[in-house]
């Protein structure tokens, strides 16, 4: 940024306009606002604590899950051992109870798999189901489309 020192010859105290910006606040106000971000962001982030169950070894031991299957057509089959049985919403309850045989199957992972042509409607009156039925710990089964 240049300065004028004086105008014209003979015109010692005729300065003119100086139409140049001065950027020395801008500068200024720019440095301290570096400076409080500087000193501000490392206050502002946290560390979430999450507790994670420890990694177990547990064998493989080849029970083939019991899981729901929604047909495209909407129409529910409970697939126990690898056996599948047609069942309903009315009765969704009992084939569960049945086909866990847990003292309290209310507390199982039911597993659900649907076609990916399965309406929404029919897969929520399922989920709206178990949920209305006490099984409130539900999984989702989808299929490794990748070809691996």
């Amino acid at each position: 940024m240049a300065v004028k020192l004086g105008g014209k010859k003979g015109e010692k105290y005729n300065l003119g306009q100086n139409a140049d910006i001065n950027v020395t606040p801008f500068v200024d106000v720019m440095l301290v606002l570096l400076i409080i971000f500087m000193v501000s962001i490392p206050l502002a982030t946290t560390a979430i604590k999450i507790d994670l169950p420890p990694a177990l070894n547990v064998p493989d031991n080849h029970v083939k899950p019991t899981y729901l299957s929604i047909q495209q057509d909407g129409h529910v089959i409970l697939v126990d051992q690898g056996v599948n049985g047609p069942t309903s919403l009315a009765s969704l309850d009992y084939d569960l109870q049945k086909a866990l045989q847990k003292p309290n199957p209310r507390g199982e992972v039911i597993l659900i798999r649907a076609d990916r042509l399965v309406k929404y409607k029919d897969f929520m009156a399922v989920v709206n189901q178990l949920q209305t039925d006490g099984y409130y710990k539900v999984a989702l089964i989808n299929e490794n489309l990748s070809g691996t």
